[in-house]
């Protein structure tokens, strides 16, 4: 569902003097936050309806980056809504790319435990659930969200939502030629610092460590700098909280540095509702997924919204590339330095990080052993004040 205007959204900033007031149809009325992918309004329709509208921080003049782009897009398009933020189009002909996506209403999973402390018992049960089966929904219509973690999952009024899937992934696939990788380190798998595919293992990593997250208020493989979370990741076991038996045994495989020995995202699901992992089929999953919805508390999916009119063709301008640099660029999306990609994150210990753009030949397991000095201080400094 979108929201409709009228009544204060909390955490809405002003928009900058430079920023855009329009994205094709949509006024864009203020800031949601900020990071290293781009700034995120709240936009309104003519008939009040709200969306969330993300300026990409990148280049698209490229014919075939675009192309790849729209292909991505057009995937996270098809991901049935359990549980999830619905990504209703985007637009790379005008003068900076956007998608716009259903605005929920509501903290951020990362907000939340920073003012108010871990969840727990049934609470965490639902979030566990809630987030599982929007991954699982994600996964089977073949995308990967790619930065899974607690900035982006929204806790709505009606159960918790995962937003900005296939966005990071759509980002990624025309970075391939600077050789980088996009994500956020404390919930990055090991694979991803070694330069492998990336695939749905990736995501049921950053599940598990997102779901720690919640339950001990920290990631479980620290957040202090860059390199010294890359070591951890790659060589230690995930230091949680104290956990429900059951949960801590899913936590813990999920988070195997194998991704081979991780289970899918629909078994974890499955697990969770207490369901025969062994049981298959099309309608088994589909209701497996309602289960799933139901539990979390979420509203069963209506159907897809409505597109809107489409705005006038604009020109291409053609604009620098950005800069090749291994930290989050968010200077050049108009916010403050070292700022995240939501106002939640900024500056906090213990918080997600920064999405950052890493060198694949930085992140290799030998060079990481080297980087990290005794006593896990790195050398290098995490993308953030």
């Amino acid at each position: 569902m979108t929201g409709l205007a009228g009544a204060p959204v909390p955490g809405l900033a002003p928009l900058w003097t430079h920023d855009p007031v329009a994205a094709g149809p949509y006024r864009l009325v203020g800031r949601l936050g900020a990071g290293g992918q781009g700034v995120v309004y709240l936009g309104e329709d003519d008939q009040g309806h709200q969306v969330a509208v993300k300026m990409i921080n990148m280049d698209l003049s490229d014919a075939r980056a675009r192309s790849q782009f729209m292909k991505e897009i057009a995937a996270a398009r098809r991901v049935v809504p359990f549980c999830t933020a619905q990504v209703l189009f985007a637009d790379v002909d005008g003068e900076r790319p956007y998608v716009v996506s259903e605005f929920i209403e509501g903290p951020t999973l990362y907000r939340h435990v920073r003012e108010h402390g871990p969840v727990a018992g049934n609470a965490l049960h639902r979030l566990a659930v809630g987030t599982a089966t929007a991954l699982a929904a994600i996964h089977r219509s073949d995308v990967v969200h790619c930065d899974l973690k607690p900035d982006n999952v929204v806790l709505g009024r009606d159960g918790p939502r995962v937003i900005d899937f296939g966005i990071a992934r759509a980002i990624g696939v025309t970075e391939t030629v600077t050789s980088r990788v996009m994500g956020t380190t404390a919930y990055m798998a090991p694979e991803r610092f070694r330069n492998d595919s990336v695939g749905p293992p990736c995501d049921v990593f950053a599940w598990a460590a997102t779901i720690a997250f919640a339950a001990g208020g920290r990631p479980p493989f620290g957040s202090d700098s860059l390199f010294a979370v890359m070591h951890r990741v790659l060589n230690d076991p995930p230091d949680l909280p104290p956990l429900p038996p059951g949960l801590d045994e899913l936590i813990r495989q999920c988070l195997a540095k194998d991704p081979a020995d991780r289970p899918e995202a629909e078994h974890a699901l499955m697990r969770l509702l207490g369901q025969d992992v062994g049981a298959t089929g099309p309608l088994r999953r589909e209701t497996v997924l309602q289960l799933g919805n139901e539990t979390a508390g979420a509203p069963t999916p209506n159907q897809p919204l409505p597109l809107p009119r489409p705005a006038p063709p604009k020109a291409r301008r053609q604009r620098r590339k950005p800069a090749d640099s291994a930290e989050s660029p968010a200077d050049s999306a108009g916010s403050p330095a070292g700022s995240t990609d939501s106002p939640d994150s900024a500056g906090s210990p213990g918080g997600p990080g920064d999405t950052v753009a890493v060198r694949a030949c930085d992140t290799r397991a030998r060079y990481c052993r080297r980087a990290v000095r005794p006593g896990g201080r790195g050398l290098g400094a995490a993308a953030r004040p």
